[in-house]
C-alpha cells in the first residue's frame, strides 16, 4: 500500500543554488546590501515550516531542521549543528556555500572575515527573533558594518514560482482528549500575565495557539497546526488572526465566544493599539519576531521578552492528556511489534529496502485505524546511512537492508498522544564491536529510565547519566539525550530536554524522550529510544520530594545485540521487566503469528 503520510522523493537539487544564489546577489545590489542571513525558520520559529517558507532549502539544497546561510555578494556559508555535518556535505555545494559549525563565534568569524568596512548585512525582522538580531547586530559592529532589516525579504523577490501560504482546516480538539476548557487555560495565561506585570500577551508559536484554544490544524507537515497569532490581554477579549478561509462555521461559533476573530493582516495593527500609553507586552523569546519588538517599541509600549507562560503549561500535560498517551502508546507498540516481527521475517532475504520498511512500518500504524499523520518523516536507516542521526530516504538514497546494522525512529500522531521511537535491529550476526557499542547506549538508556532525582532537577543535571558508559570508552554523541513531546502536538516540545543545554526543572507531568546513541561514520549507527513521563515518586525515609520515569514505549529492544557481560545485575533486572511488561501489554493486541515472535524477543537474559 502506497505511503499517505511521507514523501521519499528528493527535494533537494544542487544545480538550482547557483542560479538562485546568482539571482539573490542581483536583489542584495539593488536594495543597497551586502550580504543577507537566511535562517532555516519560518514566521514562528517552527521545526516544520510550510513549502512558501523553505528559504534555506530553496537556495542551498540543505534539507536539514536548524541552519542559516549568509550570502554575501562573493562568498557565502551554511551554518549548521553536530547532528547535520555529514548531510550539509552531501546537499550542499562547497563552491557556493562553505560548511560550518552552527554556533555564534563561527557566525562572528565569518562577519568578520567577509562582510566589507561599512558593509549592510540584510535580514527579514520576522524571520529572527530579538536574540538572533542582537547577536547579529554584535558580530556585524565588530566588523564595522551595519544591520539592516529588510522591507521586503530579498530571497523572497527572486523566489519564483514561490508555493502559497497553506490554508488547512481548523479543527477542534475535544474535550475528551484535550482534557482542560479553553475558558479555563484562558484564566491561568491571564493570572500568569498578571503576576508578570504584563498587559498583554502576543501568543507567536502555534503550538501555544492550538492548545490554549483547543484547536489542531494542518498548515504544517507531521504537527498538527494552524499557522496563526493571538493576542491575549489581561483585561478585555482575545484577539486570534488566522486566515479566514481555514475557519468553517463550527469552529467559528466555537471560537468566537473566547476571542475576536481577525486575519493575519490585522495583526500588527492590534498590537500597536494594546502597545500604546507605555503598555508591557508580553513577547515570546523562542518564536517572537524582532518585528514584533519593533512594532511594540515603535507605539511607546515596553517589549517583555520572556518565556511564554503557555509553554510550560502545555509541557506538564494533565491526567487526561496523561491516560491519552498511555493509550496512545499501548496501540502504538502493537503496530510497531507487528513491524518488527515482519522485519525479523523479511530482512534475512537481502531485498529490503529502507523505503519499503518505512512503508510497511506505516501500514501497520495506519491499520490501527486511529492514526491521524507520522509525527515526523521515518528515519529508515540501513548501515552508514544510521550514522546519520537525522537521515531521511529518498528515492535516490535507497538502500538495501543488508548483514549489519539497521536503525528505525519513527512516530506516530494519534488524537489522544504523540509518539516517538527507535530501534535499532541486527541483520544477521552483529559484530563485536557493534554488541559493544549497542550495549553502551542501552546502559545509559537504563540509567535514565532509572533516574530517581529531587524536584527542581534539570535535564542538564542528569544529561551524563546517558553517556557515562559511552565516555568510558572514549566514545560519545552530539545530539541531546532527550526532547519533551506534546499531546497530539509536537513530537519535539520545549521547555523541557535531557541536553546540556536543559535548564529547565523537570515537573510530573512532562513526556521526554530517553534516546542515547552512538555513530560511526560511514559504518553503521545506532540509537535506543523511548518516551518517559515524569512523575513523583515516594523514597521511603527519605526528606525531598522526589521524581522519577514512567517509561511510556512499549516494543522489544533487540537482544541479539547485547552484551549480556556489559549489564549488571540492575540493568538485567530493569531490562527484564521492560520486556515482561510489553510482552504482558501487547500479547494479547498482535496476532498470533507476531505474538510467538514476541515472546521470544522479550525473553529474560
Amino acid at each position: 500500500m502506497a505511503s499517505q503520510f511521507q514523501s521519499f522523493d528528493s527535494v533537494n537539487n544542487p544545480a538550482a543554488a547557483k542560479p538562485r544564489l546568482a539571482a539573490l546577489r542581483e536583489e542584495l545590489r539593488r536594495q543597497g546590501l551586502d550580504a543577507f542571513a537566511v535562517p532555516r525558520a519560518d514566521e514562528h520559529q517552527g521545526e516544520y515550516v510550510p513549502e512558501n517558507a523553505q528559504r534555506l532549502a530553496w537556495l542551498t539544497g540543505f534539507t536539514g531542521s536548524a541552519g542559516t546561510a549568509i550570502a554575501g555578494l562573493e562568498k557565502a556559508a551554511i551554518f549548521v549543528d553536530g547532528r547535520y555535518t555529514i548531510q550539509v556535505r552531501e546537499q550542499v555545494d562547497p563552491a557556493l556555500f562553505e560548511p560550518m559549525e552552527l554556533a555564534g563565534w563561527a557566525q562572528e568569524q565569518w562577519i568578520a572575515t567577509n562582510l566589507p568596512k561599512g558593509g549592510a548585512l540584510g535580514f527579514d525582522p520576522w524571520l529572527h527573533t530579538p536574540d538572533s538580531v542582537a547577536q547579529l547586530e554584535k558580530a556585524v559592529a565588530n566588523a564595522g558594518g551595519k544591520l539592516v532589516p529588510t522591507q521586503r525579504n530579498p530571497l523572497d523577490a527572486v523566489w519564483a514560482n514561490r508555493p502559497a501560504a497553506p490554508r488547512a482546516q481548523v479543527k477542534p480538539h475535544a474535550l475528551v482528549f484535550a482534557g482542560e476548557t479553553a475558558e479555563d487555560k484562558l484564566k491561568r495565561v491571564r493570572a500568569a500575565l498578571q503576576q508578570a506585570r504584563c498587559a498583554a500577551l502576543v501568543i507567536s508559536d502555534p503550538h501555544a495557539l492550538a492548545w490554549l484554544f483547543n484547536i489542531r490544524g494542518g498548515d504544517v507537515g507531521h504537527t498538527p497546526l494552524p499557522l496563526g497569532y493571538a493576542l491575549i490581554p489581561v483585561e478585555g477579549k482575545a484577539q486570534i488572526f488566522l486566515d479566514p478561509a481555514k475557519l468553517n462555521d463550527e469552529v467559528r461559533g466555537l471560537l468566537k465566544p473566547l476571542a475576536d476573530l481577525g486575519g493575519p493582516q490585522d495583526l500588527e495593527l492590534a498590537v500597536v493599539k494594546q502597545a500604546k500609553d507605555g503598555a508591557r507586552i508580553r513577547l515570546d523569546s523562542a518564536t517572537a519576531g524582532f518585528a514584533l519588538k519593533r512594532l511594540v517599541e515603535q507605539a511607546g509600549g515596553i517589549a517583555d521578552i520572556g518565556p511564554d507562560p503557555i509553554a510550560l503549561m502545555k509541557a506538564v500535560k494533565n491526567p487526561v492528556e496523561r491516560e491519552g498517551t498511555r493509550a496512545a502508546h499501548r496501540r502504538d507498540g502493537a503496530a510497531v511489534t507487528r513491524f518488527l516481527a515482519w522485519f525479523n521475517r523479511e530482512a534475512a532475504s537481502g531485498k529490503l529496502t529502507e523505503i519499503a520498511a518505512a512503508e510497511a512500518l506505516e501500514d501497520f500504524r495506519r491499520e490501527t485505524n486511529a492514526l491521524a499523520d507520522l509525527s515526523f518523516p521515518t528515519i529508515s536507516a540501513a548501515g552508514p546511512n544510521a550514522a546519520m542521526p537525522h537521515y531521511r530516504v529518498t528515492r535516490q538514497s535507497d538502500r538495501r537492508i543488508e548483514h549489519g546494522i539497521y536503525l528505525v525512529d519513527s512516530g506516530a500522531q494519534y488524537n489522544d498522544g504523540t509518539t516517538d521511537i527507535t530501534r535499532t535491529l541486527a541483520v544477521g550476526t552483529p559484530s563485536a564491536e557493534m554488541r559493544d557499542r549497542n550495549t553502551r547506549v542501552l546502559k545509559g538508556h537504563i540509567a535514565i529510565a532509572r533516574a530517581v532525582f529531587p524536584k527542581g532537577t534539570s535535564g542538564a543535571q542528569i544529561d551524563a547519566f546517558a553517556r557515562q558508559y559511552l565516555w568510558q570508552a572514549g566514545l560519545d554523541f552530539d545530539h541531546g539525550t532527550g526532547h519533551g513531546v506534546g499531546s497530539y502536538l509536537s513530537v519535539h516540545e520545549g521547555p523541557q530536554r535531557i541536553s546540556k543545554l536543559g535548564t529547565t526543572p523537570l515537573q510530573a507531568g512532562m513526556i521526554l524522550s530517553n534516546e542515547p546513541g552512538y555513530y560511526k561514520e560511514g559504518a553503521y549507527g545506532i540509537r535506543i529510544e523511548n518516551l518517559v513521563l515524569v512523575e513523583e515518586r515516594e523514597i521511603p525515609g527519605g526528606d525531598r520530594q522526589m521524581l522519577g520515569f514512567e517509561t511510556l514505549t512499549l516494543a522489544p529492544i533487540d537482544l541479539a545485540l547485547i552484551e549480556r557481560n556489559l549489564l549488571s545485575q540492575e540493568e538485567v533486572a530493569w531490562l527484564n521487566a521492560y520486556h515482561a511488561r510489553v510482552r504482558e501489554t501487547l500479547g494479547g493486541q498482535v496476532d498470533a503469528e507476531t505474538a510467538g515472535w514476541l515472546e521470544q524477543a522479550t525473553r529474560a537474559i
